[in-house]
């Protein structure tokens, strides 16, 4: 059996590297890489660290409109697909990648597989929630890392081909925190100590194309001598062109983004951390750091329901009093799963359950 993982962006990255360890014990694999992050701190580092296999396919999409991303990958894709025609496409969370796989294969009648289904953030103004959704409603299986996106399925009539297999990015990162700890200088290169920083990041069009937004949330930064922003292309673009640059790097320490190993090293080591990316608010709970979310909603409410993270939006005084003042008082739940969904995940696709096996 020959399976498709189509990847293209950072997050898929993570979430692909120990499906495919797994995936590569059972079946042939075909890695397609559409080329949505080419910047070596947004990709290669990622390919080098997590140890997946080199893509098979690099497509070379780049940046662009929405439209124009989603369209030329899937395009791209189809043309690879028809030439390899594999048995499953696998596709991993809710990037342009995500969507553009998804299309390519159901158009051509390939059984598509998508890990980490069921989100929902229920704001249709993400682009992340369209392709969620899309994805979702295309797919003949789909694997859940929460009891809370397997119940947003039925609540949307999808019931067929839906199994709760934790999440994969637990699997990622129990693999990786003690190679990590052996391995990153991170906080030695930066000069902090554990328990002595901030961290922070910014991603989300929502913030960074908005300067109203953007400056609410520069300025709360600036608030903060001890923080570390780890910061997107896209972001640093935005931050250029509406005038806040300068004024950022003064007061704070701003960085490029850093590779996988480095950033768990970070996450885990943080008094707080502010961000408004899913993965991280995730990877915050996993590690009991109290996390603040620049965001009005989340995809991740078990963080929330749990009182770990706290949503404030881009409200300059939200941010600082909620940043400096946070402490939670429960204890983690293990909602995502203990590592094992890589390997629940090629269960699956052995028995050929959902009847996705070919005659």
């Amino acid at each position: 059996m020959k399976i498709a993982s189509i990847v293209g962006a950072r997050p898929n990255f993570v979430k692909c590297a120990p499906v495919s360890r797994e995936l590569r014990k059972e079946f042939d694999e075909v890695i397609i890489h559409t080329g949505q992050h080419y910047d070596y701190e947004m990709n290669t580092v990622f390919f080098d660290e997590l140890k997946i296999p080199e893509p098979d396919y690099h497509l070379d999409v780049g940046s662009g409109s929405h439209g124009v991303q989603t369209g030329e990958m899937l395009k791209r894709t189809e043309e690879v697909l028809i030439k390899e025609t594999p048995d499953l496409v696998l596709v991993f969370g809710d990037t342009n990648t995500t969507l553009a796989g998804a299309l390519a294969a159901v158009k051509l009648h390939i059984t598509v597989a998508h890990v980490e289904a069921g989100l929902r953030s229920f704001d249709r103004l993400m682009p992340e929630e369209i392709n969620r959704v899309l994805t979702d409603h295309c797919s003949d299986l789909l694997f859940c890392p929460t009891e809370t996106a397997v119940t947003n399925l039925k609540t949307e009539g999808i019931s067929t081909g839906v199994y709760l297999t934790g999440d994969v990015m637990v699997d990622a990162l129990q693999e990786n925190i003690e190679i990590a700890e052996r391995n990153s200088k991170i906080l030695d290169e930066l000069g902090f100590k554990p328990q002595e920083y901030y961290l922070a990041t910014l991603h989300r069009a929502e913030n960074t194309d908005d300067i109203t937004k953007l400056k609410s949330i520069v300025d709360a930064f600036c608030e903060f001598e001890n923080l570390i922003f780890a910061c997107h292309p896209r972001t640093e673009k935005h931050l250029k062109l509406d005038g806040l640059w300068d004024k950022l790097t003064k007061k704070i320490k701003v960085i490029k983004p850093v590779g996988y190993l480095d950033m768990l090293l970070l996450e885990k080591n943080a008094k707080r951390i502010i961000t408004d990316s899913g993965g991280v608010q995730k990877e915050a709970y996993i590690f009991k750091v109290p996390c603040i979310t620049l965001r009005g909603n989340t995809e991740w409410v078990e963080t929330v329901e749990d009182g770990w993270n706290v949503l404030v939006g881009a409200n300059k005084a939200n941010i600082v009093k909620i940043a400096k003042e946070f402490e939670p008082i429960s204890k983690q739940r293990d909602v995502f799963g203990i590592g094992k969904a890589s390997e629940k995940i090629v269960e699956v696709l052995l028995k050929g359950l959902g009847g996705w096996i070919r005659d």
